[in-house]
């Protein structure tokens, strides 16, 4: 597979953010169907693609550029939280360019056996390392309290104890189907209404699966590690939760004091990295070609040269 069989949201802004150089080594810490690699690939970079799920780690294997010596795209089957020591292995400790696309990748979404959408049946499985505990797992086992917990942290969901409740009551579930019919009943689900209630419920419960924020967090400071000066970050959020991390990392990074993130912060100190933009959006031609861009933001800065921050 040498071409992404998805639509890479921002692609063209996220290549201007990162403007690779032939020689550069930039890392794609969230490979999925490689479009972002692919268009860095062409402009001349070393590519170093990370993913958890094994199933775009294996749809990468033949692409061409895995087999020049040296490789112009090496593959991490790893959390990108995990790439700073990756890289060490690899004999890297400086990159040129990072570029972070959060969240579930459109292959995901649309492969029903994955469990990561209402719109098909498949199993309750949402995990995308497709190791460790399920989604059903969590939701079968967990008191209703917890359940509650995820889905007014993670979702955003206001009526999160009443959903946990239908939840423990209707259990065992076993597909999405049936989760997406219990959060129906409970929030009163009216066909033909903009937004499908089980919505945030999916959300929640995905990104607790995967431990996405923490994930992204990690990977953030990953990045401030590893990007020398002048280096560049891209990160493509989806969700306001996420943007609300990449905004707090940026605005602490711009002057922030060096040490732990959970100390207050100092003004006056150096910034290890200058901000560039406010958040990006798809233009309205993006938008007819992939629905799906309508909630993405674009955020990047460039690394100056003050040594990274303690994580």
């Amino acid at each position: 597979m040498t071409a992404a069989p998805h639509i890479p949201v921002l692609l063209d802004e996220v290549i201007a953010a990162l403007a690779p150089q032939p020689g550069d080594v930039i890392v794609d810490a969230t490979f999925g169907a490689g479009g972002y690699s692919r268009a860095l690939l062409d402009a001349g970079a070393t590519v170093h693609a990370f993913d958890r799920d094994p199933d775009a780690i294996a749809n990468a294997k033949n692409w061409p550029e895995t087999e020049e010596n040296p490789p112009r795209l090496v593959l991490h089957p790893r959390r990108f939280s995990e790439m700073v020591n990756a890289l060490a292995e690899s004999g890297l400790a400086r990159v040129d360019g990072i570029v972070m696309d959060i969240g579930v990748s459109s292959m995901q979404l649309d492969q029903a056996e994955r469990g990561f959408a209402f719109s098909t049946e498949g199993p309750l499985d949402m995990r995308m390392s497709q190791s460790g505990p399920s989604a059903a797992d969590f939701l079968n086992a967990a008191d209703e309290g917890e359940i509650a917990d995820v889905l007014y942290t993670y979702g955003e969901e206001r009526q999160s104890r009443r959903v946990a409740r239908a939840i423990v009551a209707a259990r065992p579930l076993a597909t999405t189907g049936d989760l997406a019919r219990v959060v129906r009943k409970a929030l009163g689900y009216r066909p033909g209404a903009p937004k499908d209630p089980a919505t945030r419920s999916f959300q929640a419960v995905r990104i607790h699966v995967n431990a996405e924020l923490s994930e992204l967090e990690e990977g953030l400071y990953g990045a401030e590690t590893l990007l020398g000066e002048g280096g560049r970050l891209a990160v493509v959020s989806f969700h306001s939760l996420e943007d609300r991390i990449v905004k707090r990392f940026l605005r602490d990074a711009e002057g922030a004091a060096a040490g732990s993130r959970h100390l207050p912060q100092a003004g006056g100190t150096p910034a290890t990295f200058t901000r560039v933009s406010k958040g990006i959006r798809p233009s309205e031609a993006e938008l007819a070609r992939n629905p799906r861009a309508r909630s993405a933001t674009l955020r990047y800065a460039i690394r100056t040269a003050v040594p990274a921050r303690a994580a």
